[in-house]
């Protein structure tokens, strides 16, 4: 799904997200939505929505592995620099 939908940003900043949009998303009254600033402009999601999109980004990454092999690289040009 990739509609368009224009809005106004009225009173104290407020904006009307458009019924049709707010029902194929399941966005009822009381729902909390997060509004992310990104490079390419503005995202709006639900908490549950940001979680799946990270980690379907994530997955099959090793986060740890990656970052202590950084560490552990890092250590040995200090080490390396300090004999010199």
């Amino acid at each position: 799904m990739s509609d368009t939908y224009s809005m106004t940003v009225g009173n104290k900043g407020r904006v009307v997200l458009p019924a049709d949009l707010r029902a194929a998303r399941g966005w009822t009254e009381g729902s909390v939505l997060l509004l992310l600033e990104t490079e390419d402009g503005v995202l709006l999601v639900t908490r549950d929505d940001l979680e799946r999109q990270v980690q379907s980004e994530l997955a099959g990454s090793d986060l740890v592995n990656e970052l202590l092999a950084e560490r552990r690289a890092e250590a040995l040009a200090d080490a390396a620099s300090n004999k010199g």
